[in-house]
């Protein structure tokens, strides 16, 4: 258990250095005119990701989840793979990337990274991470109600999402 807490704090920290770019990068947008499109789901995604995190060592120390090897291992090779994915979208989107929706007019797609290939492909990692991240320490319940609430949280998102862009492209 003091591992997987270890985990889950550094995935928090992780979070926490993602807000610091996603609030540079904010800043950076609006002062070139960027738009921030969605707002209204926001506070959800964000209360989700909380709750995964919280309820995944919770459901862990209150129903005595073990750590079983044969699923603990590979889910956390695909929570550190989610990890490797996230950050090359953010280091390939540089300042474009953000938590929020926000679109800066007159700036083309990006079509590099892993933008080559997959529309979308942060949100492969966070769905990735959602399922795997409870899972390394059997967590199994956490991974199914986040992964049901995120898969709505991201049908909205990502419609909200395309919106966006193609309102800029036109």
């Amino acid at each position: 258990m003091n591992a997987y807490l270890v985990l889950i704090g550094l995935v928090v920290m992780e979070r926490l250095a993602e807000l610091v770019v996603a609030r540079r990068n904010l800043a950076w947008a609006r002062a070139r005119g960027g738009v921030e499109h969605g707002r209204r789901h926001y506070p959800w995604i964000v209360a989700a990701h909380v709750a995964l995190l919280v309820a995944a060592p919770a459901e862990v120390w209150l129903l005595g989840r073990p750590f079983v090897p044969a699923l603990g291992w590979p889910m956390l090779a695909v929570v550190l793979l989610a990890q490797a994915l996230r950050w090359w979208c953010i280091g390939t989107l540089g300042r474009q990337w953000n938590t929020r929706v926000v679109v800066v007019p007159g700036l083309p797609l990006v079509s590099g990274g892993p933008y080559r290939w997959v529309r979308h492909p942060n949100y492969v990692a966070v769905v990735a991470e959602g399922v795997a991240l409870p899972l390394v320490h059997t967590a199994w319940l956490t991974a199914l109600v986040f992964t049901a609430a995120n898969a709505v949280l991201l049908t909205i998102r990502i419609t909200e999402e395309d919106r966006a862009l193609a309102s800029c492209s036109s």
